[in-house]
């Protein structure tokens, strides 16, 4: 069933990227993996998979430990600051930074490991009380601050937009989204890329790319149902 749904969602991309005259190397397809049993991504993997995105530090170190592959890990979940030290160096990208006082201990851990931290600003563009990130007018300041730590590099935006029922209905969210980035792009900050923008999940990929997604985020198109009782 995976190996079907993995193919049928890269189509969908495809299809997304021929509709919006994209290339279809523009988009990863990040496996959120998050609850789902290790034999799950050992199939995915066998599928080609490579982009793996969980919400929670343990499991996600408990997944690295375990399988012990080069694949890429996304933490795309709230990160308390507290945990900030159990990632750095293990994650490619921490999708959901959305303050200066977690952006700064990101810093101090990728210091004492010598390494940088690639990052993606967390935007609320709904402003939804029920989630986290900054809002579209905070974005720009933030990312100035954030900039000005040498660990720690900013690759882009991710946002998780409002569950609709209609993916239509998020097209606005994702449209604000792309000119969020462009027009951070256009201040030239330094120690600022804005490669990525990481919105987009299963109910509204395909609409997230035809805005400029460069990275989709899709659990339950690929693995089925979330199981919380885990």
């Amino acid at each position: 069933m995976i190996k079907e749904n993995i193919a049928k969602v890269q189509e969908n991309i495809k299809n997304a990227c021929i509709k919006s005259g994209r290339d279809v190397s523009e988009v990863t397809l990040i496996a959120v993996s998050k609850t789902k049993p290790i034999e799950a991504i050992y199939e995915a993997m066998a599928c080609g998979m490579k982009d793996f995105g969980e919400n929670k530090v343990q499991e996600m170190c408990d997944k690295i430990e375990t399988i012990n592959e080069p694949l890429n890990w996304h933490l795309i979940g709230h990160l308390q600051t507290n945990k900030v030290k159990y990632i750095i160096g293990r994650t490619c990208l921490i999708h959901s930074v959305d303050s200066l006082h977690l952006a700064e201990k990101i810093q101090d851990e990728a210091a004492k490991k010598n390494v940088h931290a690639d990052i993606l600003v967390q935007v609320n563009v709904a402003n939804e009380t029920t989630k986290f990130g900054l809002s579209t007018d905070e974005t720009i300041d933030m990312i100035e601050q954030i900039a000005k730590l040498p660990n720690v590099h900013i690759q882009g935006l991710m946002t998780i937009a409002p569950f609709v029922d209609d993916p239509e209905d998020n097209r606005q969210i994702f449209r604000e989204m792309k000119q969020l980035s462009v027009d951070i792009k256009g201040k030239n900050i330094d120690n600022v890329d804005m490669n990525i923008l990481s919105m987009g999940m299963t109910g509204d990929y395909e609409v997230a790319i035809e805005e400029g997604a460069t990275m989709v985020r899709v659990g339950t198109g690929i693995f089925g149902e979330r199981n919380y009782n885990r």
